[in-house]
């Protein structure tokens, strides 16, 4: 069994910063798991969505444009027909469609319809009000400083995985 490391980073112990970070990491999934949160945010909005249905629906929210099946699964870092089976359930409750791509008249797009758009937005503003109140307390430099440190870790941990994809 290797110990634990602790102390200062140095030659011996050259990731005793991040040791802290992993309890935190633990912590928050658990927090979110346990407190069922996308559950909560999903029964507040009034859906009867799934975990996956709502993750196609926030990938096509936040998205500039109608999404191939394929953009959404990378988005949702799943693989295609996992998607295409939420599309299909998503697209019978009208909630989205497809449309066809102006690229490439062999493929189709899907984008949220007017209900799913609505759907998405009280997800969305239901999230959002439970994480101001969690952070209400915060100076807006801290939210700041939030926001940019954990777009950078999922940016970084993302792309480091990705390319454990590609050496496989």
């Amino acid at each position: 069994m290797t110990p634990e490391p602790s102390g200062s980073p140095g030659p011996e112990n050259p990731h005793a910063d991040l040791l802290a970070v992993l309890p935190r990491l633990t912590q928050l999934s658990a927090a979110f798991t346990k407190g069922r949160l996308t559950e909560r945010a999903t029964d507040a909005a009034g859906l009867a969505l799934d975990r996956p249905a709502m993750g196609v629906l926030l990938a096509l929210r936040t998205a500039d444009a109608p999404l191939r099946i394929g953009e959404i699964a990378d988005r949702m870092q799943v693989v295609g027909p996992h998607v295409t089976r939420q599309v299909q359930a998503l697209e019978k409750r009208g909630l989205v469609r497809r449309v066809a791509d102006p690229h490439d008249r062999r493929a189709s797009l899907i984008e949220p319809t007017e209900a799913g758009t609505e759907a998405a937005n009280r997800y969305v503003t239901s999230l959002l009000g439970w994480f101001a109140e969690a952070l209400a307390d915060w100076p807006q430099q801290d939210r700041d400083d939030l926001t940019r440190l954990l777009t950078r870790l999922a940016d970084d941990v993302t792309a480091r995985l990705a390319r454990f994809d590609t050496e496989e």
